[in-house]
């Protein structure tokens, strides 16, 4: 099993490697792709990863001439305040990436078998209490926009024999990186609230299971196109807050009655605000459909294994006394 992972360093993608080392073993010979040279260097010389300039051209097709899998990852960080200069990085990081990645398959003799690329349920945009699936159409806003033309750069794959997922994330969990990363400290010294009323709802998914979808959508021939990467059970805001509150051990009404108001998100982030305010209740249709079972179903118990792993990684911080 050959398998080329671009972005293959953040926190999803190392999770990925894990995975796929797992699930293949000795069989498995991955090519690890990174836009950074700092760092790189640290890594092992059999292992070093491919460091590639994702948005100025196409990478050597040699890269991915006869691979079995391409897993793309890549993409700038939307938690930031959108400036101009910072949509256009987040836009360029997803759809120049991908098109240069795809235009590298055209030029090769034996193009890859599977692109698992990722996307995002920004797809959906804001839709209140409707439930969304695969087959759900696109939302609006900036990144419902960038989520489509993503998966239109991903999807020109097909047009070579190449069999495409596209998968749209939900809120990832996991120890080590991602959001809970960021809210857990907040919560353990009580300094956790609500975003506005709490009521929009949060498409999630624990680590494990994020990788569990990538590996379901390698191994599944069934599944081209849409993939949603959330639990199948969302919750609202409010919800997530009182979880997460008791997944640390602190009084889930206390968090449950405090909120951030939405204009002090907005004087911060700008129209970046809409990444914590928007509601998108997005259900796994395609994965539950083609058999895929859940480690992690409910968002507290997620949460409190995240908050486990975090206490293993660093016994000694007790940001409580």
């Amino acid at each position: 099993m050959r398998v080329v992972v671009v972005g293959g360093t953040g926190f999803i993608g190392k999770a990925v490697l894990k995975g796929l080392l797992f699930t293949f073993g000795s069989d498995l010979k991955v090519t690890v792709v990174t836009r950074r040279k700092e760092g790189a260097e640290l890594f092992p010389a059999w292992q070093r990863p491919f460091v590639w300039d994702v948005g100025e051209s196409p990478p050597p097709p040699s890269l991915v001439d006869g691979v079995d899998v391409v897993i793309n990852l890549a993409g700038e960080t939307v938690a930031q305040r959108w400036t101009q200069a910072a949509k256009r990085r987040i836009r360029d990081s997803r759809v120049l990436t991908t098109r240069n990645l795809v235009e590298s398959f055209r030029q090769t003799a034996q193009p890859p078998k599977v692109l698992i690329n990722a996307s995002a349920t920004g797809y959906y945009g804001d839709r209140g209490d409707e439930e969304l699936t695969e087959e759900s159409p696109p939302g609006s806003g900036f990144l419902a926009e960038v989520c489509q033309l993503w998966e239109e750069e991903a999807m020109r794959a097909a047009e070579l024999g190449v069999r495409v997922v596209c998968t749209r994330f939900g809120i990832v969990l996991g120890a080590g990186g991602g959001v809970a990363e960021r809210l857990m400290p907040l919560f353990e010294w009580g300094l956790g609230a609500k975003i506005g009323n709490g009521k929009q709802w949060m498409p999630w998914v624990h680590i494990t299971d994020a990788v569990g979808l990538i590996l379901h959508a390698i191994t599944n021939e069934q599944i081209r196109g849409a993939m949603n990467v959330v639990a199948p059970n969302p919750v609202t805001n409010r919800e997530f807050t009182r979880a997460l509150a008791r997944a640390v051990g602190k009084p889930a009404f206390l968090a449950t009655a405090l909120s951030i108001p939405l204009f002090l998100l907005r004087l911060q982030l700008g129209e970046g605000a809409t990444v914590l305010t928007s509601s998108q209740k997005v259900l796994p249709k395609v994965a539950q459909e083609t058999g895929y079972q859940f480690a992690f179903s409910e968002v507290e118990l997620a949460l409190r294994e995240v908050y486990h792993c975090r206490r293993q990684m660093s016994p000694a911080y007790s940001p409580a006394g």
